[in-house]
């Protein structure tokens, strides 16, 4: 029997400490859940709150064009009787550019070698900026021409890109890039939502023509849009700290309300308590002043009878 007793109490004993250890064990994993949970909550608000600045703080990096030109035909002589112009709709909506952001304005114009565009030499390109009621905002010329290239090197590089022109994959082409704006900023009241191009040459031959308007970042902009991995590791990082930081404070503020109240609550209890004491203690009763007042009385009465008797009996009465 005491060693089916031992064995038994064994038992129990380390049933009970596996239900212990299952019990710690399952906390454990529970409070590690919890605080995973609240980890992964608070990496991704801060994600969410860095890509929301991104997209708000970042504009779109360049709005392309195309640029149809119009002229007219001459009736009785060959060629264009008129400047070649387009009229671009740079957006259907108020605003399409950012404020307080700069852009650069270019004009891409496709030239064929041509001898006319060889023998043109300079021209002027205008452009003009409207807002949706037709005001207009801002306007721009510059001059531009076909680059000069010498007859040697001319058939230099015919003879060189032959089999490629042969086959159509190079052209005798050139693209003249033409900046127009350099520093253009939005303006609030007046978006921009219509541009007009101007060719000012009767003589000009195209291929096509293109209108590039390109953001110009500086500062914390350059920094976001040229290392974008760097600058998304140090933003998501500040918005843990400060996520991380400011739970902390809102936990200690709570922690340290709920010992306020209850010590606060404790004081009063202790301070009505003690009230409760000194109101017992030093408030007299009416009771106590009415037997006072008696006693008062059977003494004053005890007196006068005591002075009306001789002094005899009064001296006996002391004796006994």
């Amino acid at each position: 029997m005491p060693t089916f007793r031992f064995l038994g109490q064994t038992i129990h004993d380390y049933r009970q400490r596996t239900v212990e250890g299952v019990n710690e064990l399952r906390e454990l994993a529970f409070r590690g859940g919890i605080v995973a949970l609240v980890a992964a909550i608070i990496l991704w608000i801060a994600i969410f709150l860095y890509v929301a600045f991104y997209y708000t703080y970042m504009p779109s990096i360049s709005h392309v064009r195309p640029v149809h030109l119009q002229f007219e035909s001459c009736k009785d002589t060959q060629g264009i009787c008129s400047f070649p112009s387009a009229h671009v709709q740079l957006t259907k909506r108020q605003q399409l550019l950012m404020v307080g952001q700069q852009y650069k304005m270019y004009l891409d114009l496709e030239m064929p070698e041509s001898p006319t565009n060889q023998k043109l030499g300079m021209f002027m390109v205008c452009i003009q900026l409207h807002d949706k009621d037709g005001q207009l905002v801002d306007n721009s010329c510059r001059s531009t021409m076909l680059h000069y290239r010498s007859y040697l090197l001319h058939t230099l590089t015919t003879l060189m890109f032959s089999p490629m022109m042969m086959f159509g994959n190079k052209e005798e082409k050139q693209n003249i890039i033409l900046e127009l704006f350099a520093d253009f900023e939005e303006d609030q009241n007046h978006p921009v939502t219509d541009i007009y191009v101007e060719i000012q040459s009767r003589h000009v031959e195209l291929y096509s023509a293109t209108l590039h308007v390109h953001a110009h970042f500086t500062g914390l902009r350059y920094f976001m849009f040229h290392w974008p991995v760097l600058a998304a590791a140090v933003g998501i990082t500040s918005n843990l700290f400060f996520i991380v930081l400011i739970c902390v404070l809102s936990w200690w503020h709570l922690h340290h309300m709920g010992d306020s109240e209850h010590n606060f609550m404790y004081g009063t209890a202790l301070q009505s308590k003690e009230s409760d004491s000194f109101t017992f203690k030093g408030e007299p009763d009416d009771s106590s002043f009415e037997d006072a007042s008696l006693l008062d009385d059977s003494d004053a009465g005890g007196r006068q009878f005591i002075a009306e008797l001789p002094q005899s009996e009064s001296f006996q009465m002391v004796e006994s």
